[in-house]
């Protein structure tokens, strides 16, 4: 029997992970969170200590390998067997991993794990090429977005929670950035795809979004 596939693509701070993490524990789901899997790719070539360009890139790719074990809900990632899953997770690490996104032989790297997870598993995936790379031919597609202003105020209170205090401006200023970069990069550039369903959840709380979601995938797909 082939497998369910949904794919929530959105920008920077829209939710993705959150979202998609609370819909796959309710449908018995695998999640998967492939900004984690750039962002490990990025702490390799920070931890370099080298400047950081595509040929330098091109170069060590192959020296990497990356695994994913899921323990109580949570995505857990090795690099070279090392755990990183904590160590991925701030603000130098996801300048670097936006960087790398750009690179074709990052991309293509990455794009194999990422594939070979959906042809074994009934998953959600959240990024932002899935539905238009990585799973074209997903069952569902979602594209999850909202005002740069409250993306930054909810990343904002996320690093806060995790005792990381920064600016307001400066996290605004970085979303702001990334969004750029991830939308006009040549290859895989942040969009919906064509047969997206585009969910804006500026005014909305988590729960609202998820009962949205959740409603929009019962009627494309018998899943529950």
């Amino acid at each position: 029997m082939s497998k369910i596939s949904i794919a929530i693509d959105g920008p920077a701070g829209a939710g993705k992970s959150e979202v998609s993490s609370i819909l796959a524990d309710k449908l018995g789901f695998v999640h998967l969170d492939t900004g984690a899997l750039y962002r490990t790719v990025a702490y390799y070539f920070i931890n370099l200590n080298k400047i950081i360009n595509e040929d330098l890139v091109n170069e060590e790719i192959s020296k990497i390998s990356i695994d994913i074990k899921f323990s109580d809900k949570l995505q857990l990632m090795y690099l070279n067997k090392e755990n990183v899953t904590d160590k991925i997770r701030n603000m130098s690490v996801s300048k670097i991993a936006s960087d790398i996104s750009s690179f074709r032989c990052v991309r293509e790297f990455l794009l194999d794990i990422q594939r070979n997870l959906a042809k074994s598993n009934n998953i959600i995936m959240d990024g932002r090429d899935i539905s238009t790379v990585v799973l074209p031919n997903a069952n569902v597609k979602i594209f999850l977005t909202a005002s740069a202003e409250e993306r930054a105020r909810r990343r904002m209170n996320q690093l806060k929670q995790k005792g990381i205090e920064l600016e307001y401006n400066e996290i605004l200023n970085s979303i702001n950035l990334r969004d750029k970069n991830d939308s006009t990069r040549s290859i895989a550039p942040l969009k919906p795809s064509k047969d997206s369903k585009i969910f804006d959840t500026t005014n909305q709380s988590i729960n609202e979004v998820v009962t949205s979601i959740l409603n929009y995938i019962k009627k494309k797909i018998n899943v529950i």
